[in-house]
């Protein structure tokens, strides 16, 4: 991996934290609340993608001079479709798989006990339910990277946009 591109993905890591904050405080407030899992994140994914948008746009995937400006509302876009596939397909997908198919519940029993004697009283699939969207992390963020990076804040080169077909 090149330097600069390792220095994106690190910038990257950092603006993901923040919007993993930010989307997992959505998630949790409202499966507090009673919300069902698959609901929590349609929320947490609209306004964690937004802020995503402005913090990548300004520290991650800055802009080149030397090529052709990007449309704002483009990238936005763009950024809209590659998150919807990772942060709400994929999330969906994957946390359908992990409470329904996997049922890591199961494995979330021994931490019953510790979180009682703490003064936390949760169950198994409460446990399941807050962890799912951390399990998901480990597999959508390279994925988002590489479509932010090579499609959503990508730039042409001004030549690119200035052939002509001849006949």
């Amino acid at each position: 991996m090149k330097t600069n591109t390792l220095i994106q993905f690190i910038k990257f890591g950092l603006v993901g934290v923040v919007n993993t904050l930010t989307s997992y405080g959505i998630y949790s407030v409202l499966f507090f609340l009673g919300v069902n899992p698959l609901i929590c994140n349609i929320p947490a994914f609209v306004i964690s993608v937004f802020v995503s948008f402005l913090l990548n746009n300004r520290f991650v995937f800055k802009e080149n001079e030397e090529k052709e400006k990007r449309k704002w509302y483009l990238v936005l876009a763009k950024t809209y479709v590659s998150y919807s596939f990772t942060g709400l397909f994929l999330a969906e997908a994957l946390t359908f798989l992990w409470l329904s198919v996997l049922h890591i519940e199961r494995f979330c029993g021994v931490f019953v006990m510790p979180l009682s004697s703490m003064g936390i009283t949760l169950t198994a699939d409460k446990i399941a339910g807050y962890l799912a969207p951390i399990l998901n992390l480990v597999i959508s963020i390279p994925i988002n990277f590489l479509l932010n990076k090579f499609w959503a804040y990508r730039q042409k080169n001004k030549e690119e946009d200035a052939y002509e077909f001849k006949d």
